[in-house]
Order: C-alpha cells, then structure tokens, then sequence
C-alpha cells in the first residue's frame, strides 16, 4: 500500500511538472523545431517567396560549395569572431576580476560597463558609425590630436571588420563581465584565505583559484560568445550592409540578402542549414576543451583549505 501512494505522489508530481512545462515546450515546438524542420525541407527545393518551389535534392549545397560569395562570408564571420571572441571572454574576466576588488566607486563602474548592452543594436551601429567617420568621426579627431591621418575605418575594406568588431566589444563585453563577476563572488572566502594563510600570492590565487573554480563560467562565457558572433547580423547590417566590396559580409548577412532581397528561399535555407551545423561543430569543440567535471571544484568553494592551492 504504501508503494501504491509512493507511486501515486510520483505520479501526480510529474503531471503536476509537465503542466508547467507544456507551454515551454509547445512554444519550443512552434518557433524552434518546426522552423528548424521547415528549413531543411527548403533548403532541398528551388523555392521562392512568390511562388511555389520544386525538389531539387541537394542541388543548393551544390551550389553553395562552389559559390565563392559564400566563402567570404564564412572568412568574414570567422575573422569577426577571431576579433572579438578573445576579447569579449579575456577582457569580461579580467574587468570581473577589477570590480570584484574593494575598490571605490566600483558598483557605478560596473553599471557604466553594463549599460550599452541594454541599448539597441540601432543606436549603437549608429553611434560608432558616427564615430569612426572618416571625415568627422569621433575617433579620428582624437587621433588627430597626436599626428595621426585620418582613417576610413568603414569604407577600407582592410579595416571595416575591425571598426565592426570594435562597437560590438564595446556592446557586448559587459554581458561577460556580469556573468564572471557572479561566478567569482561565488567562490567561498574560506578559499581564499586559505590561501593567503598558505603564501598564495596574487598571481597564484589568479591561476590556482580563480581560474580554475570559474571553469563552468568560461565554457558558457566562451560557447555563447562563439554562438553570438557566428550569427552576428544587426551591427553590420547597420554600419555597412555588408560593404565595402563585401568585406563585411557575414554568413546571417548573406542568408538575408538570399532570402529578402534576391527571394531565393532554397538557396538560403541551404546556408542556414550549413551555419546551424557549423555552430553545432564549433559549440561540440568548445564542450569537449572546457567541459568537465566540476564535482571537485565545487568542493573546493565550499571547504576551502590547503588543497585549493
């Protein structure tokens, strides 16, 4: 009998769960799965917006491998990610590790890092676009100041990426600041004056504590920086469409042109269906170079001792 309850308490609790849980998964199921489904149909047919499409098997990746447009998007979006992916996760840690010191002024200085992420994508790429101008821009007239010619940084093709990057760091790294800064006040204090008890300096607390014990941190950090700059479209699609001469064109970019302007709609599916599984590849690297067992770091937060050194 009192199995039979035992069950029965089983039971009700996880209906009493997934009631809660159904809306979740019915709006998953709406605007996640079946668009997911709906794109890989498309991307197997020669389709367009304004009329109906036929099978064309896997003509689209065809195509797509042999499309050197394509191409340039993938080294554009990769070289984006390659400027501001180390930054956005070095910098956040180390700005983390600042505000995390008893320092005067810190709680502004953490709010004056964090508010242009709440901003729109908008009014940033208008902002920075305003301020790298070549002619009147912010940036070059404090150059100028120190004998610097002024530099077109969004209409040479060598550095408009970079004046991308540039705004998006300044948007963006905030984000990672908050997430480290948590992470860090989360480890236990015990720890740390062990530590200090020990002889750790500030260098060795740096690489045998912090580090260490914000490991599950940096692989969220590192996984949503490289999911986030690979689908990167707004700040370019603001500050230069995807000029000069294509040298700002994204992968996300290059799928919007295909689909709304050109209305190939399989031919864009294909290249959404190739970034998915690009960022399915890249997202399985990062798991398996920062993913672990954290059992004994989470140990280590709660007794402390001379172990954690």
């Amino acid at each position: 009998m009192k199995r039979k309850k035992i069950m029965r308490k089983k039971q009700k609790n996880i209906l009493f769960l997934l009631t809660f849980l159904a809306p979740f998964f019915i709006i998953l199921i709406i605007f996640k799965v079946i668009p997911i489904g709906a794109n890989v149909v498309y991307s197997l047919q020669k389709t367009y917006l304004n009329r109906p499409g036929e099978w064309v098997g896997l003509k689209n990746y065809v195509k797509l491998f042999r499309d050197d447009l394509f191409w340039k998007a993938m080294k554009n979006t990769l070289l984006y990610l390659a400027y501001v992916g180390p930054v956005n996760v070095i910098g956040g840690f180390l700005f983390a590790m600042l505000l995390n010191a008893k320092l005067k002024g810190r709680t502004m200085v953490r709010a004056i890092i964090f508010m242009p992420y709440v901003l729109m994508t908008t009014v940033v790429g208008i902002t920075w676009r305003w301020i790298l101008d070549g002619n009147n821009g912010l940036l070059n007239y404090y150059l100028s100041k120190i004998g610097v010619e002024p530099i077109f940084w969004l209409s040479n093709t060598k550095t408009a990426m970079l004046g991308i990057a540039l705004a998006s760091i300044w948007w963006t790294i905030g984000y990672n600041t908050v997430i480290y800064l948590a992470a860090l006040q989360d480890i236990s204090t015990e720890v740390i004056e062990a530590s200090i008890i020990d002889g750790a300096n500030s260098i060795q607390r740096l690489f045998y504590i912090s580090i260490p014990l914000v490991k599950g941190t940096t692989f969220f950090v590192v996984l949503t920086t490289v999911i986030n700059s690979m689908e990167m479209f707004s700040q370019v699609y603001v500050m230069t469409s995807g000029g000069p001469s294509y040298s700002t064109l994204t992968l996300v970019q290059y799928l919007y042109t295909k689909a709304f302007r050109e209305m190939d709609v399989g031919y864009s599916s294909a290249v959404g269906v190739m970034l998915f599984f690009i960022i399915l590849i890249m997202s399985a690297v990062v798991f398996l170079l920062l993913s672990g067992d954290n059992t004994a770091e989470k140990s280590k937060r709660k007794k402390g001792g001379r172990h954690a050194i």
